[in-house]
Order: structure tokens, then sequence, then C-alpha cells
């Protein structure tokens, strides 16, 4: 909340362009996940040579299925999208099927879970789109075109492996695994080659990602039930038998579930009655890493790159280090497998005795979109995508600005040629220039939030007249104020802040002097169009026709957050307050890190960093001493020396803001105190646990 305020106000102030964009690299030779904080669900990693791509599901959204490039694993650019319109004769795909009708469009039934691969000297994605099959696209080059085959059959959430014989097999099912060979034109499966190659009762999911490995053929698959979880099964042979191990769990990075939006129906018609499920900051559910890819890099390295639920935002993705252990891959690291560190060492960097300030292998520092748009160029931004196909008729880029005109609808999640971009956390401020002179009777345009529930801030011209509307689907609420635009111009704001989950509306007459509009709105997550939240820009006539048109200009996306330079305290003085008990860690002269009274200020709960490059830090108290971790660092072992050398040497956990772990690069744990047993701190924690008060995530508070 502390955080949203600060970015609430500089909500309200005049904001100027600026390039800081989220990026996972601190410049230092680590990265803190995650890689994107936005949204990007089921990724599929793939290495050629020195290059690296990623894929991921697009849903009902165009142009789909997204690639990215990088050279690093931590830098990511866009660079491709497989096609840029659905090309079924289906008129649901383009938002033209009866409103209300649940085949009247294709929200969470789009494209989803991609595998990309490289073979026979040509890149190849597969994916599945409902009621349509098993669709290929392939390409001699990432960036396209690319052709599609449409496969058809019944297979989805698949892995595929081209295997040293020439056979193409696609791994898929859930709970009862099935192998499947592909015909090498793809022109669809090799008919009677279907079989059960791991039986229900094995505790295995879906979305398979398939790999051969000196001989032995791996198969990463994450479940739900009852949590998330992601496995490793393991065979000589593509048909199995397979045994199978857990190889990560309960890593949330100390994040719970979002709430859930419920409500009776599969899609949203006029009068949908919604609520938001209860919230249970303790639970893992499905909100810790799972599916996703593991890709060896070029030193050798293995790393997984696997979703996480991050709240309203959606799925993003997390890059974890492995460790092979008795033949398996493990995530995480030896001394702590199963759980990954949130901020580590890039690929390339070694993460044992770094003596210099290297800055790492790999690519300049840089996000992976440009989120700003002022729509000067003859093409839209490579972030942009259409709520289902447009209609290129009916918009335009036109003197510099987006054109869209309007046409029937008869709320926002219905209304064609919206254009879209997923928000970007953990917090931003997303301002855009509205026109308005083009628009006729009945036109309803703005800036809104493409969710279910959804919402909305714009103008509303009825006759000659312009009412400035906020509208809230969860309560089914409308704001409306009157407005005088001499110029045909207001500036329309949405201040989000997506790590709890809210967000609130603001505008402009003057394009200095913002006023809120509305309430401060709760965000949550649903699983029936399988996104998150994000920006639209949209503009509909509600009197069942054509009408004018909208015009937008100068879309803006601040990141208050994404400048982390100061999340950790160098050169000052500070206290550190454990976030399961409220109370400080205590320079003990006894010997031994504990915790004292919550009011306690004086000198034995101060401390300061000693900077050992790269992230690594050591602790010094006021009054000389160092913190030294002894032995196995059971509770009582977390004690002090005079010796700065002998001091102990973490990897700093930024979890954003003053929230911080220390990470032993020792033995691959974390310094924590049980907020129950009245023990003293220990180094013996394997991570954070989803409602952050497990006793390991702690809060830095500066001594003035």
């Amino acid at each position: 909340m502390k955080r949203f305020l600060l970015c609430f106000a500089i909500g309200l102030c005049s904001l100027g362009t600026t390039a800081q964009s989220w990026t996972a690299d601190n410049g230092n030779g680590t990265f803190t996940n995650p890689l994107f904080y936005d949204e990007f669900s089921d990724p599929d990693i793939l290495r050629v040579g020195d290059d690296y791509y990623l894929a991921g599901t697009t849903m009902h959204a165009v142009p789909g299925l997204v690639i990215l490039h990088s050279r690093d694993l931590v830098n990511w650019e866009n660079i491709s999208y497989c096609f840029d319109r659905f090309d079924f004769d289906d008129p649901s795909f383009s938002l033209l099927g009866p409103q209300g009708n649940s085949r009247g469009e294709v929200y969470g039934e789009g494209i989803w879970a991609p595998c990309i691969r490289y073979a026979n000297g040509q890149f190849y994605v597969f994916s599945n789109v409902n009621g349509k099959g098993l669709q290929c696209y392939t390409s001699k080059d990432i960036r396209g075109p690319w052709e599609h085959h449409n496969m058809k059959g019944r297979i989805y959430d698949l892995g595929v492996l081209f295997d040293d014989d020439g056979k193409i097999y696609a791994i898929h099912g859930y709970g009862e695994v099935h192998c499947t060979e592909l015909k090498p034109d793809m022109s669809g499966p090799v008919e009677g080659t279907d079989r059960v190659i791991i039986p229900e009762g094995s505790g295995v999911g879906e979305g398979h990602h398939i790999y051969k490995i000196d001989g032995t053929y791996y198969l990463i698959s994450t479940d739900y039930r009852p949590n998330g979880r992601t496995l490793c099964s393991r065979s000589k042979s593509i048909w199995g038998p397979y045994e199978t191990r857990v190889i990560t769990a309960d890593e949330t990075y100390g994040y719970h579930p979002a709430s859930i939006t419920q409500w009776r129906g599969r899609i949203v018609p006029d009068g949908t009655q919604f609520r938001l499920g209860p919230v249970d900051v303790n639970a893992t559910a499905c909100t810790n890493a799972h599916q996703g890819g593991i890709v060896q890099y070029g030193d050798g390295s293995w790393w997984a790159l696997f979703m996480q639920d991050f709240h309203s935002i959606g799925r993003t993705v997390c890059l974890m280090p492995m460790t092979w252990k008795d033949g398996w891959p493990m995530v995480g690291l030896e001394g702590n497998l199963g759980r990954a560190p949130r901020t580590w060492f890039k690929p390339g960097v070694q993460s044992v005795a770094i003596v210099s300030q290297q800055t790492g292998q790999g690519e300049e520092k840089h996000a992976p979109y440009q989120r700003s748009e002022d729509f000067n160029g003859k093409t839209l931004g490579r972030v942009w995508q259409w709520n289902h196909n447009p209609d290129d008729r009916m918009w335009s880029l036109k003197g510099g600005r987006l054109r869209l005109n309007t046409m029937p609808a008869s709320q926002l999640m219905w209304a064609r040629n919206t254009l879209t971009q997923r928000v970007i956390g953990p917090t931003s401020i997303t301002t855009v220039e509205l026109y308005t002179k083009g628009m006729k009777d009945g036109d309803v345009s703005g800036l809104g939030n493409i969710n279910i529930p959804c919402s909305w801030i714009g103008i509303v011209r009825e006759g000659k007249t312009l009412t400035l509307r906020c509208f809230e689907q969860l309560t089914n609420d409308t704001i409306d104020v009157a407005v005088v635009l001499p110029e045909g111009k207001v500036w329309l704001r949405s201040i989000g802040d997506y790590d709890n989950d809210q967000a609130q509306y603001a505008y402009s007459t003057d394009g200095e002097h913002y006023q809120t509009l509305g309430r401060m709105m709760p965000l949550s997550y649903q699983l029936t169009t399988f996104q998150g939240s994000r920006h639209a820009l949209f503009a509909f006539n509600k009197n069942g026709h054509n009408g004018g048109f909208a015009e937008f200009d100068n879309f803006t996306v601040e990141e208050p957050d994404a400048d982390r330079r100061a999340n950790i305290p160098y050169g000052k003085t500070f206290r550190m307050i454990n976030k399961s008990t409220g109370r400080p860690a205590n320079c003990d002269p006894h010997g031994v890190l504990y915790d004292t009274r919550a009011d306690d200020k004086g000198p034995r709960t101060q401390f300061q960093i000693v900077d050992r490059g790269n992230g690594r830090v050591s602790l010094k108290c006021v009054d000389g001493r160092y913190l030294k971790v002894y032995g196995e660092g059971l509770a009582g072992d977390v004690r002090f020396t005079a010796n700065e050398q002998e001091a102990e040497v973490f990897l700093w956990q930024d979890y954003l803001g003053q929230d911080f772990m220390l990470f032993s690069l020792r033995n691959h744990r974390y310094i924590g105190k049980s907020p129950t047993t009245g023990s003293p701190y220990s180094m013996d924690y394997a991570g954070a646990d989803p409602a952050r008060k497990n006793g390991a995530v702690m809060r830095w508070e500066e001594v003035k």
C-alpha cells in the first residue's frame, strides 16, 4: 500500500516519457525474477547455437504466438509472431458471432501452450487451437514469414521431439500421457501410432516438454492436483517405461494466489453478476513456478524457464538454475534442490569466487518491448495485440494518431478493433490522449482494462453532448462527469499497483492536472480468458450501428519501480525487521543474532552493508562486528566475528521495495528466524512462504 500511494502521488503529476522499463538484468552480473513483469505464459525455450528463442501463449489476441530472442537468457527482445490473424473460416475468431453466445467469441479458446523446435534447417512452432486441433507453423527464418499447417487431431499442450532416427514424436495428455508419431510433412499424426507411455496414477500432469539427453528421454511436465509442481519422467525408450520425480515445488518467491473472478456462465453477457473469490495468503495453489522448458547454456550449465502466477498481471516467466543430481535435472542448487533464488548470477557469470566487478556475458541490458507509442510510424509497435481478429478497413495510423472507427457493440468485451497490450508491474502509470471530434451519436471510446470483469474510462457521445464516464463491471457501477472539451481532447490515465491487485482511473483536460474518477478497483485473475489485466484502446457504438471515429495519441507507460538501485541499502545504516514477527534483528552482546522489542531502535539493531561486488554482501554491526555463520547454520550458529575476512558472504535477494532475503553462497539457503519457537536466527531456510511470514523475509528501515 505504501508503494501504491507513492505511485499514486506520482500519477497525479504531469509525467515525462522515460526509457526506464522493467528488466531482470541488475547490471552487476546478476538478475532478479521475474524475467518479465508482464504476462508471458506457457513458455517453451529453444537454443540454436548461441541464440535462444522463447515462445509463449497468446490465446485470442493477434498477432499470435509470440517469439522472443536472447543471447544470455536474461535480456530478451520480441522479434516475431507466427501469424497476423487467425485464418479459420469462423466468425467467432473476429467477434462476429451472436453477442452473449459462447461461440460468438474465442476468449480463452485461441492458441496456447506452444512448442518451439529447430530441425531440418527450419523452425517449427506447434500449438493447439480449441475446436481446430493441432497447428504447426514453419519457417526457415525465425522472423518469418511462417507457413501454417493445420494438422487437426486431438493433440494439445504438447512437447515435440525430433529423434535421432528421423521420427517426430508428440507427447500429450493429462495424467494418462500419450506419445503419437507425427508426419514429416506436418499434415497430421501418423495413423495408429498413438500409445499410452505413462499410465494414470503416476502423479504426472500436463504441459509436456520432451528432450533426449545423452541417450535418455526426459519429459518435463506440470501438475496442479492438489497444487502446482513440476515433474521429470525419464526412460531409455520414448515408449517407456518411465520413472518420475518432482524437480521443483513450493517456489512461489513469496507470492500467494490472486483472487479469482467467479460468475455463472462462460463469458460476459450484459448484466452478469460477478464476485471475487477469497484470498488465502498462505496457500501455494498454482502460484508457484511450473510448466516450462529447460535448456543448456553455452558454458554447460542448465536452466529452467518456468511460468509463475503474479497476481492480476497473469502468468510470467522465471529463470531458475538447475543441478543434475543422480541423473535428474533438479531445479535449484546443491543444498537446496527444488527451490531457486529470486536473484542469481546470470548464465555465463561464475557464481563462485567472483573477484572483480564483471558485468556478465551476453546482451546489453534492455527490456523486451517498447511499451510507449506515439503512433507516428507506419506500423504498430510489436507490443500491441488486437482483441480477436481486427477489421482492417476500420482502423488506421493517420496523421501521427491511431484512428478507430466505431462499430456496434453493447459493451467493451464485444467491441471489435480493440487494441491491447499487457499491463506491466509491479506498478505502472499509463496515459493516453483521446481526440473526440470524430465521434458521433452513440459512440463510446477510451482506455480500459480488458479482463473479466472489465473496466474503463472514456467519453460517451449522446447527440451533441459529451460525457466522461468511468465504468466498473464488477459492481456494474457507472460514474458520469459532464465535461467541456473545446479542443476535443482529453487525457486518460490508469494507475496500477498490480502486486497488490488494485488500480484506479484518472483524467485531465489540460494534460497537467489530473483528477481521479471512480474507486481504487480490486483486480483479479481468471481462468476463462487465461489472461491477466490488459490495457485496451477502444471505440464502439452502443446504438447498434457504425458511427464515427476516435483517435489516440502519445500512449505512455511509466514504471516507478523499474529502477531498483535504491532497493539495496548501500551506504546506509539500517534496521532489519523480520516480517513474521515485526521485531528487529539484534547484534546481541552474547554473540547470537536474535531479535529484540519491536520498538527498540538502539545501536544494537543497526547494520551496514559491506559491498563484495556483483550483488554479494556481508553485514556489519555498527559496533564493528561482522555477521558470521558457523557450522551447518543451525539456530544459534548465526553469530559474529571481529575479522572482516571471516564474514559470511550473501547474495542479496531483492523482494522489491524494502523487502529482502539473505541467500548464502555457501550452503544455498537463507537466513531466517522461526516466528513461533523462540529460537535465534539460523541459515537453514529453503525460501519464502507465499505470505512471506515464515521468518525468512525481512524489511530494512533506514536509521537517520
